[in-house]
């Protein structure tokens, strides 16, 4: 009985409709029906065991060849289509393991599909989340990828990132962030074609297989179409989400020789993208891959210099304008890079921050400055700046109080300089630290002042005992308009019993106009230029012997 059901069921095989072939995982065709020989164009007399399926006319000049030989080799079922004539339908096959290795093909001429392959389920090559492959997957197809037609005689990437994701992430969670991907995701399979291939390659970025001739014009005009649609509101629980994409592109034969550099070019244009601005698009040019080497280079000495000892600080004075004493200094962290000369903190701490590395530099810069503090003739207070990104750990409390211990250094000396930027980022978590921070007994100034949103709110909530007036309002003060500004800034720090000290005091004019005004404090090159340390005694000295 079993075998005559066996016979039953291969002669349903041979006479179906349907192809069906048994292949090995290296594509060695073991059987092929009449049917699946037809759909390929091939003679059933002209197919023989052991004939190789990618050697078959119409697959071998296929873009999808690099795609079926991964899902040969891949032990879970997968669906691929190929498309062979623009006036016929692609050819779809189902690809089933066997236990012994084997696989059988099921190929049939379907409805086409906007994803030309699907990755197998399972986490070795989709995407948990979007259902679209990963970065394994990604890289197998790449490490396959052939140019196969006229028309795709090329292949370009085009690496989309989602800007402001973590604010979304941030103001409504970390589930709304994952169906802000989703909806992500079939966004932007709406603007590809059908032999594009779109991936999810971790986080909020994307990329997508974009196959071309010898131009790349249509490439842009993909991705303009996925920045316009990523700039369309979504709508998540109720809440209208906005956000923009910025996207890379590198083109093989266009700027990018070899297909293992792809990823990495694409990835160096999204990067110059998302520094020109939210919402642009962004080709690979060569100036970019050696503007990345000397980042690269850059960012290998600045993690050494602090090994080496390469890091400095510098003082700056501030004067009482009530009755010209010194008051205090303003450290100010310098990079005496052995190639490139003294470096100013503009030229290096953002990318510190970008790092990471500002967590380690900004706790020296604070033990240091503490701990020459000590050494000084007087008891003058010492301003340290301290990053955004250094809030973001929530050690910022330990770590000043530790540095406090170790160093001996009074609370009342040391005095904190943020920026807006640390209350916009995460209000709460900052009136919490801040607070904290109050409360070990050291001061707290907002740096800036002006420059930002400078909410009454924040001066109303947060502990500051100084508001430092931005240069830019100091020097540009013989302007009627300016001077108000200025002159406001100074009566609401009076109203609030917070002292006011300006920044950039460059003339004579300016610090007698502030004094004038009933500004508490400044600091600026008429008064002093950074000093270093080993001249701060002498600079202490001079400066007592001058005013006495």
């Amino acid at each position: 009985m079993p075998n005559e059901v066996a016979q039953i069921l291969g002669n349903a095989v041979h006479l179906s409709s349907i192809g069906f072939a048994v292949v090995t995982a290296d594509g060695v065709v073991n059987y092929a029906n009449p049917a699946f020989c037809e759909i390929f164009l091939i003679s059933f007399f002209e197919t023989h065991v052991g004939c190789l399926l990618v050697e078959y006319p119409l697959i071998r000049f296929n873009s999808s060849i690099s795609k079926l030989k991964l899902a040969l080799n891949c032990p879970a079922p997968a669906f691929i289509q190929l498309h062979v004539d623009p006036d016929l339908m692609p050819l779809t096959l189902d690809i089933a393991a066997l236990n012994d290795g084997a696989r059988v093909m099921v190929a049939k001429r379907g409805q086409g599909s906007q994803i030309e392959f699907e990755p197998p389920n399972g986490p070795y090559y989709r995407d948990h989340l979007t259902g679209l492959g990963n970065r394994r997957f990604l890289d197998e197809i790449l490490a396959n990828w052939q140019p196969n037609s006229p028309n795709a005689l090329s292949l370009a990437v085009i690496m989309i990132d989602i800007d402001r994701f973590k604010k979304v992430i941030d103001a409504l969670g970390h589930c709304a962030g994952d169906t802000l991907l989703k909806l992500a995701a079939r966004r932007i399979q709406s603007a590809i074609r059908e032999q594009d291939t779109l991936v999810r390659v971790g986080g909020d970025v994307f990329v997508m297989l974009h196959t071309i001739g010898l131009q790349s014009i249509g490439t842009e005009s993909v991705a303009r179409r996925i920045v316009e649609l990523m700039g369309r509101s979504f709508l998540i629980d109720g809440q209208q989400v906005n956000i923009s994409a910025s996207i890379g592109i590198a083109a093989l034969n266009h700027g990018t020789d070899t297909i293992t550099d792809l990823l990495r070019h694409a990835e160096f244009a999204l990067y110059k993208a998302k520094e020109s601005g939210q919402g642009n698009v962004r080709f690979f040019e060569p100036s970019l891959a050696l503007q990345a080497l000397v980042r690269y280079r850059f960012e290998i000495d600045l993690r050494r210099a602090l090994v080496l000892k390469e890091f400095i600080i510098m003082y700056q004075p501030q004067v009482n304008l009530t009755d010209g004493s010194l008051q205090g200094f303003e450290a100010l962290i310098r990079w005496q890079n052995p190639a490139r000369g003294l470096l100013s903190p503009l030229d290096f701490i953002p990318l510190t921050e970008e790092t990471g590395d500002i967590h380690a530099i900004g706790e020296w810069i604070l033990h240091t400055a503490c701990k020459e503090a000590m050494s000084w003739d007087g008891n003058f207070s010492v301003g340290v700046n301290v990053s955004p990104i250094q809030f973001e750990s929530e050690r910022i409390v330990d770590i000043v109080s530790n540095v406090l211990a170790n160093t001996g250094l009074p609370p009342d000396r040391l005095e904190l300089e943020i920026t807006e930027s640390v209350l916009i980022k995460d209000f709460d978590n900052a009136l919490k630290q801040l607070w904290a921070l109050k409360s070990l007994g050291v001061g707290i100034a907002m740096d800036d002042f002006g420059t930002g949103y400078s909410s009454l709110s924040y001066l109303n909530r947060f502990p500051f005992s100084k508001i430092k007036i931005d240069q830019s309002f100091v020097r540009g003060e013989s302007s009627p308009k300016t001077r108000v500004l200025v002159q406001s800034i100074i009566s609401l720090g009076a109203t609030l019993d917070i002292i006011t000290i300006a920044e950039g005091v460059e003339t004579q004019e300016q610090y007698d106009q502030l004094a004038a005004d009933g500004c508490k404090g400044a600091q600026g090159y008429l008064i002093s230029a950074p000093i270093p340390t080993k001249a701060i005694g002498k600079f202490i000295s001079d400066f007592r012997n001058k005013t006495t």
